[in-house]
This record gives C-alpha cells, sequence and structure tokens, in this order.
C-alpha cells in the first residue's frame, strides 16, 4: 500500500512539475510586452511618405491616420512613442531584426510567406483595390483583363505589385516614393496605372487636383483589412495592442481619427459593391 501511495507521489509531482515547465517556457518565450513595459518606449516602424496614413504635414510633422493611432495607443499604455521610417522592405526586415516593436504603414496580410512569419493586429481599416488611371483615356483599361501590357506604378514585393505581374502588367518599381511623383508619372505616361487601396488612393488623388489622373469608377475589387504588422513571436504585445484598439473603437476614438483623414469612417466596412478576385 505504501508502495502505491509512494507511486502515485512520483507520478503527481511529476505532472505538476512538467506543468510548471511548459508554463515557465512559454511565458519565458514571449518577452514581447515586457521588453517595450521596461524600456517605456514603443519603437514602431513606419514610412513617413505614405498620405494619409502616414506622412509629413505642413509644420513638418509626423502625421496620419496610422501614425495618430500609435500615438494613442502609446498613450493609454503610458509609453513614449518613437518612429523608424523605412521603405516597406526596410520595414519588415527591422521587424525581424527586432529594431522594431510592430509596423504601421497600412499594412494588410495576404502574401503567404508574411503569414508565416507576421500578424496583424485587429483591423483599423476595412477598405478594398482600386485603380489610379489617366483623366483623358482612362489609361486604356476598362477591365481588370486590360491590365495586360500596362506599366503598373509601385514598390517591389507588395502585394498590389504581384498582383499586376499576374495579370501581365509591366512594374515600375519605386522606392519610397511620394504621392505626387507616383500620380506625375501617370499623367505623363511614363506608367499607366496604379493599384492600390481605395482609400489611400482617394486621398492622394484629392490632395492633388491639379495633377489629372482620377479612380478608375466601378471597378473596385479585393475586400480588405489592414492593421498593425507583428513578428508572430510578438503575441502579447499584440494582445494588448488589440484590447486598446478594440477600447478606441467603443469609445469612439477610432472613427473620429478616421474622419480626420478620410471624411468617413473607415473602421466599418464598406456598402460599396467589391468584387471578390483571386489576386493572390
Amino acid at each position: 500500500m505504501k508502495k502505491n501511495i509512494y507511486k502515485l507521489f512520483i507520478i503527481a509531482f511529476t505532472a505538476v512539475f512538467l506543468v510548471a515547465c511548459g508554463a515557465k517556457t512559454k511565458d519565458s518565450g514571449d518577452s514581447s510586452l515586457s521588453k517595450v513595459e521596461d524600456k517605456k518606449v514603443l519603437t514602431v516602424a513606419t514610412s513617413g511618405t505614405l498620405f494619409p496614413s502616414s506622412y509629413y504635414n505642413d509644420k513638418n510633422e509626423l502625421v496620419g491616420y496610422d501614425v495618430d493611432i500609435v500615438k494613442e495607443v502609446a498613450k493609454r499604455l503610458n509609453l513614449k512613442i518613437e518612429f523608424k521610417e523605412y521603405n516597406v522592405d526596410g520595414q519588415i526586415a527591422s521587424l525581424d531584426k527586432g529594431e522594431t516593436d510592430f509596423a504601421a504603414n497600412d499594412f494588410g496580410l495576404t502574401a503567404e510567406d508574411r503569414k508565416k512569419k507576421f500578424s496583424l493586429s485587429t483591423p483599423i481599416k476595412y477598405s478594398f483595390t482600386s485603380l489610379i488611371v489617366r483623366k483623358s483615356d482612362d489609361s486604356g483599361i476598362h477591365s481588370l483583363d486590360d491590365l495586360k501590357g500596362k506599366k503598373a506604378a509601385g514598390e517591389p514585393n507588395t502585394s498590389y505589385m504581384k498582383f499586376a505581374e499576374k495579370m501581365g502588367a509591366i512594374p515600375v518599381t519605386y522606392d519610397n516614393a511620394t504621392n505626387d511623383q507616383y500620380l506625375t508619372d501617370v499623367a505623363n505616361g511614363r506608367t499607366d496605372v496604379i493599384i492600390n487601396d481605395y482609400y489611400l488612393q482617394k486621398m492622394s488623388v484629392g490632395a492633388l487636383p491639379n495633377i489629372p489622373v482620377k479612380i478608375l469608377d466601378g471597378i473596385y475589387f479585393d475586400p480588405s483589412e489592414s492593421g498593425f504588422l507583428f513578428k508572430k513571436e510578438s503575441d502579447k504585445l499584440r494582445e494588448k495592442v488589440d484590447s486598446t484598439l478594440e477600447d478606441m473603437k467603443k469609445d469612439g476614438t477610432l472613427a473620429k481619427i478616421s474622419n480626420t483623414y478620410f471624411g468617413e469612417d473607415v473602421s466599418v466596412k464598406s456598402d460599396k459593391k467589391i468584387e471578390t478576385v483571386d489576386s493572390k
């Protein structure tokens, strides 16, 4: 009888020990939140050139929809904020290297290679894809099939440029260029089309009315969600940010910031008719 009790004690102790070790391993494996709390600074990758998500205003201040939301998140978490500016590839590399805590630059998560390494926060913007073309002739584009042979402008390795190439377009790539350069090149025929997020395109065209380009009416496709980009290993920090974003949505802060930049609430889904296509 004593021998059986002894065996049970050994088994029970072993189980408790394994559970404790497992919990310890799980906790010690993700220091993303504790690292930020210890240094009291949130370090965020962005571009500073993507209007209206991340750009410099007339006072040379870094502002934008994503940027202002990040500032509010940091404020609510009692953290200082430090932005580091890169192009899209640079932002992703900074996450990989641990130089930044997350990236805020209208990021979606459609590319399969990114899904393996990164995760997205709760959405801060619901949108879809549109085409910017010349006003004079619509750049000869009347459907997505007409993208074949057209010169598509964008940053390399984005989901939009991958879709353009899939449709037979000729990629013309830029390195962190400003909106006026993109739009001017379409207007003068250096390129034919810009494939990108509808709301970003709407704001860009509206901000530069003297450049003769437009959003092609009626061709809206691929509903999308954007948020902040995290490494998969940063679950604890992402969960903390997600909780803060949910609070901001409930108390109307997200809608208020959205209306400042977009004139409407992009933190809820659009009622436009949007086609779903296989853009991968």
